[in-house]
């Protein structure tokens, strides 16, 4: 390393840091005999208190991300997409990581991070909801016709495409059009004054159906993310948190039981390729 190249390195190292950690987003007033222990707080300058008094769960979430309390339309939605979302389904790789886990007498406290890392991950996971997002309020001012042609141009139907993503969001599940993210996504668009993305995804969705692609449950999200005006780099925790009831009730759920209670994978079952 040359000189010039390691006065630049102690340079960086030295930059000048907070002197101590500030947000924006809680307040909580210490003690007077215990400056460590607070004996009040506010979320953006609401009473912990009174938003447990007078608040749903759904409308103190949308404050910490957003500032401010929603309206009742806001509320609205949300409170349905966390229900449409509560549970991924026992054929989701996150719940099965979760009934493993709990069948396995993994420590009860680990089941939920062990599921939620593969909830983290890029197919139909919380890694897919923040490009769909970026997708998704870049291509809203266009027609949905337009931009599902071009898409469609670009693609060449294989033979393994039976899980194929045409755009983050949107593909195939199994090779078919998934039918409750569809079901989900019109439950969504039924909420009174929803916004412009969700309706624009409904509109690009039914371009695809003649490819047997459509809504996949992370395009959902990322749509109904974007019409409450959440950032696209809150999305995959959003989207995680959205989707922990599931995971951890079925992890639960066999925590009890023996190990037997899950299927036993033969060996005829696992199948290596071979490298090319």
């Amino acid at each position: 390393m040359t000189d010039q190249a390691e006065q630049r390195r102690v340079e960086r190292r030295a930059d000048r840091f907070a002197e101590r950690a500030a947000t924006r987003i809680w307040q909580e007033e210490p003690a007077d005999d215990n400056p460590y222990l607070a004996v009040a707080a506010r979320c953006h300058g609401y009473e912990l208190s009174q938003l447990m008094q007078r608040c749903s769960f759904p409308q103190v979430l949308f404050l910490l991300f957003r500032g401010e309390l929603p309206d009742v339309r806001q509320t609205q939605l949300l409170e349905r997409l966390m229900i449409g979302l509560i549970n991924p389904g026992p054929r989701h790789p996150a719940t099965r990581a979760a009934m493993n886990a709990g069948v396995g007498k993994t420590d009860a406290s680990h089941v939920l991070p062990i599921a939620l890392m593969v909830m983290g991950g890029g197919h139909l996971g919380a890694a897919e909801v923040e490009p769909s997002m970026r997708f998704l309020r870049k291509a809203v001012d266009r027609s949905p016709q337009q931009v599902a042609a071009e898409l469609l141009a670009q693609y060449e139907e294989q033979p393994e495409d039976s899980d194929h993503h045409l755009v983050a969001g949107f593909g195939r599940r199994f090779g078919s059009a998934d039918v409750l993210a569809a079901g989900i996504a019109d439950e969504l668009i039924a909420t009174a004054g929803v916004g412009s993305v969700l309706a624009w995804g409904r509109d690009f969705a039914a371009q695809l159906r003649d490819h047997q692609m459509g809504w996949l449950a992370t395009g959902v999200a990322a749509a109904a993310f974007c019409d409450l005006g959440f950032m696209p780099r809150a999305a995959a925790g959003l989207f995680q948190l959205l989707c922990a009831p599931g995971l951890l009730a079925h992890g639960v759920e066999l925590a009890n039981k023996p190990v037997t209670a899950l299927p036993w994978i033969s060996d005829d079952d696992y199948v290596i390729e071979d490298e090319k």
